[in-house]
């Protein structure tokens, strides 16, 4: 059945919403395309008054076949929309069901399914069982409903839903402030009950979200015709919502066309950044990925990952990422997680570069001239900040001398200054495998006010001279220049140790220096935490197969022992310099463990022993005024002080000693230490924490890529329960937990991998037997 004439002019004077809304899906393709999805429209709720009275005489007085008739319907007694209950439904009955939370069906009732559900045989042919609760429609008029005519009940309903109904008969029905049934809406509008218009009538009322409002009252539902203002505005939303699903539509076509593209072409993260909207919704995935999203990101990235076919979950945001090419297939989410700063401000360069080209050194009238000295600057090789060195002499009554010499960053800064605020916030420089990103910016650290071999740099100098016990006889702290003679690695260090060279005395004499001080140390009850520490770096971190550099390194070797014992000499001394001259400073202590060191002396030395050591370590304790006992150091005070251009706190002490070198009040009291160091330390916590999380990654990925069956030599640090134990892969410096069949605390067992997953943090190994191949 088609509109009349006067009908169709009608619908030419409404508003384009009504006929998109049913343009979206065509009823009379039901059977392929089911009809009672959710549908949507939009548009301006216009329609010519005078029209509307002319519409609804037509639909009424046109003489109307009874399609219910021709399809072979029963009148019945009519079903409401009251609530469906196990009574309410029979064998034969047509009613609509919903399928899903997308999807509604037309269905015919075949028999009881237990105590409470149906099989239905729906427009598909396909038999479900279905709760009571899924049926949104009963067809009023229905027995015996033939379900192989459900297709031909669909096609007949096209021909009456005329696309004006809905907002003339609003229209008609606003005027009046009337509320009606679907039934009532039905002879309104086709001047019929039956069957046929009366789901047609539930159909459109059903779908509406814009002209009605169903209201729900004592186990009957009516529709209440909006206001103005409310049409208004929802067809104002409606318009907005179109072009946000266009905007996804383009957005989703060109994450796939990006998807499509071979590596090498994917487009650049930038490209993702220059448009406004398109840049919202890639960071909206972003922040879904790392699990740090807003309730409007998490919407945005869910519809666009139900778009692309994903799953809406984080992991499967990750892929889409990498998939299109905005991130490397080895991105740290850690960093847009912990929410890093890896650049600086322009002001913050800006005066960086100042500062570089004025070179301040408002200690230069007191700095005493060391550049005579051999120096040594002992670190790994990949150090960019180089903030300490070492020299050593052997005084004429046979006791050491040794310096600390530290370099000195206050000399450019002022206490409270943008640099120095920005490095409080930062905490720390952080160390990854794949980058560095320094506490103060690059050319600042790397270059002004890192230690440079061959060049006179500005330093403090803490010179220590030694009791043949290894306690200290003397010292001094000041304000110096220093001209480094050796750039050394740990390992080039060791080195020249063991090759014992003459002209190399200086750092047998550091070596013997470090070596009387940890058995000074030892006296007073110091605790060995040395372990095996794995060290990755990784070239072209972008690439999908990067290059990986593995080092594992034992604390225990000769030059990374020399520099320990020398760091924790200078710590001990400006604690002793502090209280000596009551200087607030950030003092560290460590209570001593109720555990006596001897404890565990039946353990062997090394990992082992260390890791039962730290096991009953009591918490680190701190104080501004005073020094503090560090119990596990074995020293009566300590400060960090070593590492100025790498660590906050470290600096803070910088500026508080050398405002006592000069003659000036420490800038800062005891509070403000606290308060600083406070801020400072919680960026500290999460620079280890994106250091650890980063490092296993890639140890992780370092196993991936080994042979299948590799055996690697495995160290029994402790047991967690029965037979389960934790061990330490020696050769790779990464814990794991397996069980082992046999063996103790300290005992070597061999392992193979069984399982590895880096972005999943999983590694499995199992045991072998030593004679297994």
């Amino acid at each position: 059945m088609r509109p009349s004439p006067v009908v169709a002019r009608a619908a030419s004077g409404c508003s384009t919403a009504a006929l998109a809304f049913f343009r979206l899906r065509p009823l009379g393709r039901a059977a392929r395309s089911p009809p009672a999805g959710r549908f949507a429209f939009s548009g301006t709720a216009t329609c010519r008054g005078r029209l509307v009275d002319s519409v609804l005489e037509e639909l009424r007085s046109r003489s109307l076949v009874r399609v219910s008739a021709r399809i072979g319907l029963q009148d019945t007694k009519e079903l409401s929309e009251s609530k469906i209950d196990k009574k309410t439904l029979r064998k034969g009955l047509l009613l609509e069901f919903d399928k899903d939370s997308d999807r509604a069906m037309l269905a015919v009732v075949e028999r009881p399914d237990g105590k409470k559900n149906w099989i239905v045989t729906d427009q598909n042919g396909t038999l479900s069982s279905i709760k009571p609760q899924q049926v949104t429609y009963v067809v009023p008029g229905t027995m015996n409903f033939d379900c192989s005519r459900i297709a031909e009940f669909l096609e007949k309903a096209e021909d009456l839903l005329d696309p004006t109904i809905l907002e003339c008969a609003w229209m008609e029905l606003s005027e009046k402030d009337k509320s009606v049934t679907v039934e009532e809406f039905a002879d309104i509008v086709y001047g019929s009950k039956e069957s046929l218009e009366s789901y047609c009538a539930h159909f459109l009322l059903s779908r509406d979200i814009v002209y009605f409002l169903k209201v729900e009252s004592r186990g009957s539902s009516t529709y209440q015709p909006r206001t103005s203002a409310q049409v208004d505005e929802l067809l104002r939303r409606k318009l907005a919502k179109e072009a946000a699903d266009k905007e996804l539509e383009e957005f989703v076509d060109l994450l796939k066309s990006a998807k499509a593209l071979p590596l090498d072409s994917k487009p650049s993260k930038s490209s993702w950044l220059m448009d406004e909207k398109v840049k919202q919704k890639i960071e909206s995935l972003q922040a879904y990925a790392v699990d740090a999203c807003n309730d409007a990101q998490r919407r945005m990235a869910g519809n666009i990952l139900k778009a692309m076919g994903f799953s809406r979950t984080s992991s499967a945001a990750l892929k889409l990422l990498i998939n299109v090419g905005y991130f490397p297939v080895h991105v740290n989410l850690d960093l847009f997680r912990y929410d890093v700063q890896t650049t600086y401000t322009e002001e913050v360069l800006s005066v960086a570069e100042e500062l570089l080209a004025d070179c301040p050194d408002s200690d230069k009238h007191i700095r005493k001239d060391l550049s005579s000295l051999r120096v040594y600057a002992i670190d790994v090789d990949e150090a960019d900040e180089l903030d300490d060195a070492l020299s050593a002499t052997r005084l004429p009554d046979g006791r050491i001398k040794v310096w600390i010499h530290v370099a000195d960053p206050t000399c450019f800064l002022q206490p409270r200054s943008i640099i120095d605020r920005e490095a409080m916030h930062r905490g720390t420089s952080i160390f990854l495998p794949t980058a560095t990103f320094p506490m103060f910016p690059e050319r600042l650290a790397m270059n002004a006010m890192s230690l440079q071999q061959g060049t006179d740099c500005r330093s403090v100098s803490v010179s220590v001279t030694l009791n043949p016990d290894g306690s200290i006889a003397e010292y001094t702290i000041e304000n110096s220049v220093i001209k480094p003679t050796y750039m050394l690695t740990y390992e080039g260090a060791t080195e020249l140790l063991y090759m014992n060279l003459e002209e190399e005395e200086d750092l047998r004499i550091l070596q013997e220096a470090a070596s009387i001080r940890a058995q000074w140390r030892c006296s007073q009850g110091s605790i060995d935490t040395s372990m095996i520490e794995p060290r990755i770096k990784v070239a072209n971190p972008d690439d999908p197969e990067p290059n990986i550099n593995l080092y594992v390194e034992d604390q225990n070797n000769p030059a990374m022992q020399l520099v320990t014992e020398m760091m924790i000499l200078c710590g001990e001394v400006v604690a002793a310099f502090g209280a000596d001259n009551n200087i607030p400073l950030p003092y560290r202590g460590h209570p001593q463990s109720s555990t006596a060191v001897s404890a565990f002396t039946y353990l062997p030395e090394g990992p082992a022993r260390s890791v039962a050591n730290i096991s009953v370590l009591r918490a680190a304790e701190m104080d501004f005024r005073k020094p503090v006992a560090h119990g596990v150091l074995g020293v009566p005070g300590y400060v960090q002080f070593t590492s100025p251009i790498r660590r906050y706190v470290d600096l803070l002490a910088h500026y508080q000693v050398k405002a006592f070198l000069r003659g000036d009040t420490p800038p800062y009291s005891a509070g403000d230490l606290e308060g600083m160091t406070f801020i400072a330390s919680m960026h500290v916590k999460v620079a280890r924490r994106l250091h650890s999380n980063s490092l296993r990654y890639w140890l992780l990925e370092y196993l991936r890529r080994q042979p299948k069956g590799r055996k690697y030599k495995a160290l029994i640090l402790k047991f967690i329960k029965g037979r389960m134990a934790t061990l330490l892969l020696v050769d790779v410096g990464i814990q794991v937990t397996t069980a082992v069949a046999a063996g103790k605390v300290g005992d070597e067992a061999t392992v193979v991998v069984e399982m590895v997953h880096p972005r999943d943090d999983i590694l499995s190994v199992t045991e072998i037997p030593e004679d297994t191949d």
